[in-house]
């Protein structure tokens, strides 16, 4: 009987589809439009930057149910790293003028980043939930199924009290057990524990900290993104029916976790 033949030498190519990756950027315009290229694989990379942001996400929930602060902190360095890139991206977005934007928007038809589904989940991991969204994605798509699954899911606020509560803070039940598909209310016994947490546990005060930074770096994307869609198609309506700028205005200044605001008065 001979022995079976060694497995191939895994490459570079094969390990990371290279070929199948570079076929993905498939331009719509003729000729095509030279610009069409690049806002393909913009859209494409942030896709991909979305999914490491929700798996990386994933792990500090993870991590806070296992109560190590520590490395969810490390985790939460590396997601607030990850938020930079995504605004320094728009620097490059930015190279592209209305009129070249212009040349091939029309090809665009219904698409519009209001659908990427990738990006509702994080909001939903986040505490932003709305039915709306998920309403949005067919029934049994894979988005869909995704979306319903985080919808009823404990969101990150939601993590990080449950951890509070095992680390000795008197939270009150009805935080702990609260409806996860409604959004995150400022609490003052809540922000009465943060305060505590802030004079007498330094260890939980920089966790809180870092917190704050993912919602600021959440909040800067959001302001960067709103500033660039202004400069490219200014009060237009988006593609796919939305209404551009005018709806990403609306999303700018909604602090994910309002207890850590409401507390830097009275510290």
């Amino acid at each position: 009987m001979e022995d079976a033949k060694p497995n191939a030498a895994v490459t570079y190519g094969a390990y990371l589809k290279i070929d199948e990756l570079l076929s993905l950027q498939q331009p719509r315009s003729t000729a095509p439009e030279h610009d069409e290229m690049l806002f393909i694989i913009i859209h494409q990379v942030y896709e991909l930057w979305f999914k490491e942001l929700l798996h990386e996400l994933d792990r500090v929930m993870a991590l806070l149910t296992a109560d190590d602060s520590a490395r969810a902190q490390h985790t939460l360095k590396r997601i607030l790293t990850i938020l930079k890139v995504l605004v320094a991206q728009l620097d490059i977005l930015e190279t592209m003028t209305p009129l070249e934007f212009q040349s091939f928007r029309t090809r665009l038809e219904a698409a519009s980043g209001f659908q990427s589904d990738q990006f509702r989940q994080m909001e939903f991991l986040l505490g932003a939930k709305t039915a709306k969204a998920v309403e949005r994605f067919p029934e049994g798509s894979r988005a869909r199924q995704a979306l319903e699954r985080r919808y009823t899911a404990p969101t990150l606020w939601d993590a990080f009290l449950r951890y509070l509560s095992r680390e000795g803070y008197r939270v009150d039940s009805s935080q702990l057990t609260r409806d996860v598909t409604t959004g995150i209310e400022p609490d003052a016994d809540v922000q009465a524990i943060l305060i505590t947490i802030y004079r007498r546990d330094a260890k939980n005060a920089e966790l809180c900290e870092r917190l704050v930074d993912l919602d600021e770096g959440f909040q800067e994307w959001r302001y960067r993104h709103v500033k660039m869609v202004e400069r490219t198609i200014g009060t237009k309506p988006g593609t796919g029916g939305s209404s551009g700028a005018a709806y990403l205005r609306t999303t700018l200044g909604r602090n994910l976790f309002p207890d850590l605001w409401e507390i830097r008065g009275h510290l």
